[in-house]
């Protein structure tokens, strides 16, 4: 416990910190299983214990690191033809992004989301599996545009990458690891342009991502062993789960403007 309280920043208890990477294990073993939800749920958590300015950053870069965990040890898996494009356009529209980007109510935002991830999770649009290269880069730059609106990126992506990648579990994960990579270096980079000072969360920000990668690796035997079928139902319900939980809060944000 005291090697854990010399590698916190000030303020952060050495039990809070346990907690925080004893559930970065959990969170990042879920994500390896099904691709959502580690991510909505270790932000969770590290509200309850660190301050809301640094709340964002933290997360962003723990989940860099999971991310390039999990894409890393499911290399194999990771289908470049999507990956490769997916990246190149998720920078085009980022960089665009930063010139355009307009603060829209959180409520409306969170809304929006939510039915635009309930939509794409239970309907099969046309054509989206069978898509190009130069179909990928300007969807997955629409894409970024739209995640610097939302910021909740993971449902997004998840719906997204589900329909292009249909039938294969370990692909779907490993190919959406290597996108939401991308995303997330992004985000680091914009908070360090803006000043955050990453250097005091460090270290504990690196065992958070050890423990991450732990989960990782336990997450991903457990995902060998699950049934595609399996998967994709509870894909589709994790998703949905998220996606309600999102509109419900937007619901309750606009109540009291009507």
């Amino acid at each position: 416990m005291d090697a854990l309280a010399n590698l916190l920043p000030e303020g952060l208890g050495a039990a809070a910190g346990l907690v925080l990477v004893v559930a970065s294990f959990f969170t990042s073993a879920l994500t390896a299983v099904f691709g959502i939800g580690g991510g909505v749920a270790m932000l969770a958590l590290l509200g309850l214990f660190i301050p809301v300015a640094a709340l964002i950053p933290v997360h962003g870069l723990i989940q860099l690191g999971s991310n390039t965990g999990r894409a890393w040890h499911q290399r194999t898996h990771i289908v470049r033809g999507i990956a490769v494009p997916f990246i190149a356009g998720s920078v085009a529209g980022a960089v665009v992004g930063a010139f355009f980007v307009v603060q829209l109510p959180d409520a409306v935002l969170k809304l929006a989301l939510g039915l635009f991830v309930i939509a794409v999770t239970w309907t099969k649009i046309p054509g989206v599996a069978q898509i190009g290269h130069a179909g990928l880069v300007a969807g997955s730059a629409v894409l970024a545009l739209l995640s610097m609106f939302f910021g909740a990126t993971g449902p997004l992506f998840a719906a997204a990458f589900s329909q292009i990648i249909t039938d294969d579990r370990k692909a779907l994960i490993a190919t959406q690891a290597a996108g939401m990579t991308i995303q997330h270096a992004l985000k680091v980079v914009a908070f360090s342009v803006a000043g955050f000072a990453f250097a005091q969360w460090l270290p504990f920000i690196v065992v958070m991502i050890a423990s991450g990668y732990l989960g990782t690796l336990y997450g991903t035997r457990l995902l060998e062993k699950f049934p595609e079928e399996s998967f994709r139902r509870w894909f589709r319900i994790g998703l949905t789960l998220l996606a309600l939980d999102l509109v419900r809060r937007g619901m309750v944000g606009l109540i009291p403007a009507l």
